[in-house]
């Protein structure tokens, strides 16, 4: 999804301040620069929060209410190797830094300030040869990374080329296999792992997402009697949600995990003669002639390069008139590279690519469907975000049971970073609906203006 801003030495740097001394007086005469130290050339003294290093030293403000501690010499290794915030990332996970004021299930408050207040800039030669003699040329070899992480993107041919079924079935396991009874905790009854969409600011998470599906099935003319077809299904929310109001529905998902708890939430709801779930990829889906086609958070897994083949294959699947809905996450332009990379890409969606909603709006078009509406949700998954690091902090202790501590300081971590790129614009969430025009460019009898409730 996004980056964690302002956690390493290579991301922003600020001019260099010519008045400031290249090297703490203390250590001029040629001594070794304590962990502290370090940091403040860094960040040019100016940390927002308490730093405490194992090897004694301490930096920035006595009083702060927020800190971080790093405990162990493999901690500086990880950091002194990582770019961006990989590093920060790795010895977070690994338990060699702990964070202070904040709860591990949502350092929201502690990324802030950091993103809000340190800016990290690169020391001048003479100070960076200091650090390095520092540090010790130890700590600046690469070590093994925690097992949580997965391999670096041209390491993972062994499972495809990138966004081949198989690899994407590999990167839809990593993410979405963790498990049922994790999800349950954090993402509440729904099920619904994709962006909310609040009636209020005080709407609870549950009605927000009931009102995304109301959303969506409104957008789509949705009616008794009618088809569709939910790519990237997840846990068949909207598959079951359209169903309850008389539509056949058929979702498909990647994730074994995600496919028995759907059919078993449909078997208990009665569902089964409307409902149906099924394991494997979009691509695979040989039924045609849908009423509709929705598509809740698929795109941000396809690969910029397949979106061509992507809405065709979507567009053969609906009839003459029929509609389209692509939810996803986006980029604020268009000219961004797509990969995501660091912390996200290695821990949490590996092989994700984002681009900007012009880049979606002109490849649905270049396939012939016609764009009738966009809309961008970026506040509403905010506040999602909010809400699920809310119930991971509730559950925390029985989640750290169910997927170890390292994975839940994952999600911790990934969610609160998340919240904080889409409150700051970094990231957006498009809503993109558009019709499947017949031979002579007849779209049936659409209303003139919009039809849904906002």
């Amino acid at each position: 999804m996004t980056s964690i801003k302002g956690q390493a030495p290579d991301t922003a740097q600020a001019p260099e301040d010519p008045t400031k001394t290249d090297v703490p007086a203390a250590s001029e005469a040629g001594g070794k620069l304590t962990l502290a130290e370090i940091l403040e050339l860094f960040a040019g003294g100016r940390l927002p929060l308490r730093f405490t290093a194992y090897d004694g030293s301490s930096a920035g403000p006595p009083d702060a209410a927020l800190g971080i501690e790093l405990k162990t010499p493999r901690g500086t290794t990880y950091l002194a190797t990582g770019r961006g915030d990989l590093g920060l990332a790795r010895a977070y996970i690994a338990g060699d830094l702990e964070i202070h004021g904040v709860h591990p299930g949502d350092p929201y408050e502690l990324l802030k300030a950091l993103a809000d207040e340190l800016v990290f800039r690169m020391p001048p030669p003479r100070a960076m040869a200091h650090i390095v003699r520092s540090i010790g040329v130890e700590h600046l070899r690469p070590i093994a990374p925690p097992p949580q992480e997965v391999p670096p993107r041209w390491r993972r041919v062994a499972e495809g080329l990138r966004h081949s079924k198989s690899r994407d079935a590999e990167a839809i396991h990593h993410h979405y296999d963790v498990s049922n009874t994790f999800y349950e905790w954090v993402l509440g009854p729904s099920m619904t792992y994709t962006c909310a969409c609040y009636p209020r600011p005080d709407a609870s998470l549950d009605e927000a997402q009931e009102n995304k599906y109301r959303l969506v099935f409104e957008k789509l003319r949705l009616k008794p009697g009618d088809r569709l077809l939910d790519v990237g299904c997840g846990w068949g929310g909207m598959v079951r949600y359209a169903a309850r109001r008389g539509v056949r529905a058929i979702g498909v998902t990647l994730s074994r995990e995600q496919t028995s708890w759907a059919q078993h939430a449909i078997a208990e709801e009665g569902l089964a003669d409307l409902a149906e779930v099924r394991f494997g990829d979009y691509r695979d889906i040989r039924d045609d002639g849908f009423d509709a086609v929705s598509s809740i958070g698929l795109l941000e897994h396809i690969g910029v390069r397949n979106y061509p083949s992507y809405f065709r294959f979507l567009q053969s699947r609906l009839r003459a008139g029929g509609l389209l809905l692509n939810h996803c996450i986006t980029r604020p332009d268009n000219r961004s590279e797509p990969s995501t990379r660091g912390f996200i890409d290695r821990y949490v969606f590996p092989d994700g690519e984002l681009t900007g909603s012009g880049r979606i709006i002109r490849e649905a078009q270049d396939v012939g469907l016609e764009v009738l509406h966009e809309e961008n949700l970026r506040p509403h998954y905010a506040l999602t975000l909010r809400d699920w690091c809310a119930n991971l902090v509730e559950h925390w202790e029985d989640a750290v049971a169910e997927v170890g501590l390292p994975t839940a300081k994952v999600w911790g971590l990934y969610m609160a970073g998340s919240r904080l790129a889409f409150e700051t614009g970094g990231i957006q969430l498009h809503q993109v609906l558009a019709v499947n025009p017949d031979d002579r460019g007849d779209v049936g009898d659409l209303p003139l203006r919009p039809w849904w409730t906002p």
